[in-house]
């Protein structure tokens, strides 16, 4: 019998680019079709073929709560039935705004957006205009959003210019992007020393989530924030992924560490588009329409959106929220880790917060190169066998996984308990 997502990815191929409306849906990364889901429930998604899995995507991170928790659901009933959208200013956005500043201490002011890269690409022409300056600096493997000054690669050097990576990038504008190592201290430290003046800002993820789950080193995240200031660089730290999943205040409060301009998205919309970037009240001051730095948005704001970010926002400030979310996702990396070891299989695990990343590799990487060198093709032997168990993992070697507080002791078991089926089968 034909599979129903077959059929769906069949007919969407004719009228959508790929079949889908994101790439990595596509499983081109893993293979084989990719799932059309119908239905969320807590820590479940249930596929066209009215198959259950236990999901650890959680929409790509946004489901910290779980699918469809009641208080978002109603939350955003209400508001629904108020209005869709206004394209005005209203008492919610003032309400998140408060709730996004209290919480986070480095935010001194917040503009709402729509969407991650909307966030990033914002952040950056601020900074560029705060500063005066044009050139970026980014890391290889920190993904932020598909702006093109940040579709770019690394070049052949340390400090050779980035190189486009989408076809539509003009050289021009990536050559106005450095791209360097993740982790490396000197290389950061020699940029800094040969074109420091040059430099509007840096911009990286705290804790990568876009090249699987990296962690930084205490050393990397100093230089970035004493070079930045030692240099007039504006630092920005991308916490779209990070922000309210490696704990409330994000890896910049975990880590301690001070930014000048942070983006946030995914679990501050509760699963609906919104997002935000904000920082330092001297540099969020150069926006229209107080500065010349020019942003605008028709659904930046939207009153649905902002009703499941600050319901989502409340409930994660529950006491103990976020020491069950790091244990639970301790337990499982360590459960599937100790697996694959008793069955001699060359395999690594971490977490941080409710975030975590599996690697087939001897230990856990720190860079892309690091991760490059990890076996892909077994990632995504693991990957299609742990679906047939039904355990929805992201369909890329190259992505964290989550868990939210829907997750149960007895799902992160039966995880366990999967990987260690496919491990026992494995040749």
């Amino acid at each position: 019998m034909t599979s129903h997502n077959q059929e769906l990815f069949d007919e969407s191929q004719k009228l959508i680019p790929g079949g889908v409306n994101s790439p990595v849906r596509a499983f081109k990364s893993v293979g084989g079709t990719p799932l059309f889901f119908k239905r969320g429930q807590g820590a479940y998604v249930w596929d066209a073929d009215d198959k259950r899995y236990i999901d650890y995507v959680n929409s790509w991170g946004p489901m910290i709560v779980g699918h469809c928790h009641p208080e978002v659901v109603k939350a955003v009933q209400d508001a629904a039935a108020e209005g869709l959208g206004f394209g005005a200013p209203t008492a919610s956005e003032l309400e998140i705004a408060e709730t996004l500043c209290k919480i986070l201490p480095s935010l001194e002011m917040v503009r709402l957006v729509s969407s991650g890269t909307e966030a990033t690409m914002t952040a950056i022409r601020l900074a560029r205009g705060f500063t005066g300056r044009s050139r970026i600096i980014k890391f290889e493997g920190c993904y932020h959003g598909h702006s093109d000054g940040l579709l770019v690669k690394a070049g052949s050097g340390a400090l050779t210019f980035g190189q486009p990576s989408s076809s539509g990038v003009p050289a021009e504008i990536a050559g106005l992007t450095t791209v360097l190592d993740y982790n490396d201290v000197a290389g950061l430290e020699k940029t800094f020393a040969e074109i420091g003046n040059e430099i509007a800002c840096v911009i990286v993820e705290p804790v990568a989530g876009n090249m699987n789950l990296i962690l930084p080193k205490r050393e990397f995240l100093d230089a970035m924030r004493n070079l930045c200031t030692k240099h007039g660089a504006v630092l920005i730290l991308d916490e779209v992924m990070s922000g309210f999943r490696v704990g409330l205040q994000g890896a910049h409060g975990h880590f301690g560490i001070k930014p000048d301009l942070i983006t946030l998205g995914k679990v501050m919309g509760g699963g609906l588009p919104a997002a935000a970037f904000g920082g330092r009240r001297d540099i969020m001051q150069c926006l229209a329409p107080l500065g010349a730095v020019y942003q605008a948005g028709t659904l930046s704001g939207n009153p649905v959106a902002v009703a499941a970010g600050l319901t989502t926002l409340k409930l994660v400030q529950a006491p103990g929220f976020y020491e069950r979310l790091t244990k639970i996702a301790k337990d499982m990396t360590e459960g599937i880790s100790a697996s694959a070891k008793k069955h001699g299989i060359p395999f690594s695990a971490q977490s941080i917060g409710s975030m975590f990343g599996l690697y087939f590799s001897e230990k856990a990487p720190s860079s892309y190169a690091e991760v490059m060198a990890s076996d892909k093709e077994a990632f995504n032997r693991f990957f299609h066998a742990m679906l047939g168990e039904g355990v929805y993992l992201a369909p890329s070697a190259f992505e964290a996984g989550f868990v939210s507080a829907a997750h149960s002791d007895e799902d992160i078991a039966v995880t366990i308990a999967a990987a260690d089926r496919v491990f026992a089968a494995w040749k």
